[in-house]
């Protein structure tokens, strides 16, 4: 078909090629371990793909209710109360989303207007900017550094302006693996309290946290649950990414308006998957027991690396991990990765890419959610740099 020149304004003039595309086709193409992007490469539980199968059978195979399954939303309110003390309302309080993707998405575009500003701590995932643009919102960056991370929040405030709409956080930390604190939440509710601020927290990571910590969920803390959307992910919790499935919570009068925009965007989710994850999460051992499955992945891949030159913070949550590879090479750490891959034969993610002005602090993201084999062939590349 020819091409019909027809003049338009992009709405995403600054969005191109995603860096996990990048790495992905680069991987594919020299038939590189991929160590890069964000997902399992072993199997779910039986279980749980059996009681998809039997949802099918049993004939739940048509749309399933706006909000999502009721019984779904149930046990997704009685898990949120067992862990953290926060009680959702399950018919007004709870939303079962396409991912937790969608569920920002939608949240972000439920309440930004043109104009409005929307605080992100970078490095930060890439969805959440385009999500704001696209809206007509106005990203305002507080870059966060290498190698612990730390939100300093005297710097965080000073970014509040009469304009600020929403803050997104992300907890445990994609990509740096740092948790945030007690006392990092109970900051950032001090700074928010008495504003109109909309906090959004991405906690997709929520149940791999290492070394004896616990997750501090925005939904812990009164006055931020009371303006804050919890996003969270079954496919990052059971390893089925590509089902594409989560869910959010919010206070009633919040969530009203993200139904509005999510009934026009997606309008209801696959409907035997949330039959079998009302069922699956019932047995709580799914998903308390995660953290101990991952930090054993962790360990392991952390010890291989313990005679190399490369310098590391363990992750404290999430099944990534960092590493500095300052002592090896001055090389952007772009270049790097991508001759890591063409050279070596092993993908990972530039950190460069989440950050302001793409700024290299020569490190690189590494995602140990995989088999032991495939973490040793890694380490066994690693060690020779």
């Amino acid at each position: 078909m020819s091409d019909n020149p027809i003049h338009f304004n992009s709405k995403l003039p600054k969005v191109g090629t995603t860096i996990f595309t990048t790495v992905g086709n680069l991987a594919r193409v020299h038939q590189a371990l991929d160590l890069s992007q964000g997902f399992p490469n072993f199997e779910a539980d039986k279980k749980l793909m059996e009681l998809v199968s039997k949802a099918m059978v049993q004939g739940h195979n048509q749309y399933a209710t706006m909000p999502g399954y009721y019984g779904l939303r149930e046990v997704i309110s009685r898990k949120i109360e067992n862990l953290h003390g926060a009680s959702y309302d399950a018919e007004t309080e709870v939303t079962v989303t396409v991912g937790a993707t969608q569920a920002i998405y939608t949240t972000i575009t439920a309440f930004v207007h043109p104009s409005d500003e929307v605080i992100v701590l970078k490095p930060a995932y890439d969805c959440y900017e385009p999500a704001i643009e696209v809206n007509g919102g106005i990203p305002v960056y507080l870059q966060l550094k290498a190698p612990n991370y730390q939100v300093n929040w005297e710097n965080f405030q000073q970014l509040i302006t009469a304009k600020t709409r929403m803050v997104i956080i992300n907890t445990p930390h994609n990509p740096s693996g740092r948790i945030f604190s007690k006392a990092d939440m109970m900051r950032l509710q001090e700074i928010l309290k008495g504003t109109n601020i909309i906090l959004l927290s991405d906690e997709v990571y929520e149940h791999i946290i290492f070394d004896g910590r616990e997750h501090q969920s925005a939904s812990r803390f009164k006055d931020l649950a009371s303006r804050s959307f919890v996003c969270a992910s079954f496919g990052k919790t059971f390893h089925v990414t590509g089902w594409k499935i989560g869910y959010c919570a919010a206070p009633a009068s919040l969530m009203k308006e993200f139904r509005k925009v999510h009934q026009f965007n997606v309008f209801s989710v696959d409907h035997p998957t949330q039959r079998a994850m009302a069922q699956y999460l019932q047995n709580e051992a799914h998903y308390n027991n995660l953290s101990s499955f991952y930090q054993k992945k962790r360990d392991f891949f952390l010890k291989g690396l313990e005679n190399s030159r490369f310098k590391f913070e363990p992750s404290a949550g999430t099944y990534f991990q960092l590493l500095d590879y300052s002592q090896i090479t001055d090389e952007s750490d772009e270049n790097f990765a991508k001759r890591l891959i063409s050279d070596y034969k092993l993908a990972s993610i530039p950190i460069s890419s989440f950050n302001v002005n793409r700024r290299d602090d020569k490190v690189l993201r590494f995602c140990f959610a995989k088999k032991e084999e495939t973490l040793v062939q890694a380490l066994e590349i690693l060690m020779k740099l």
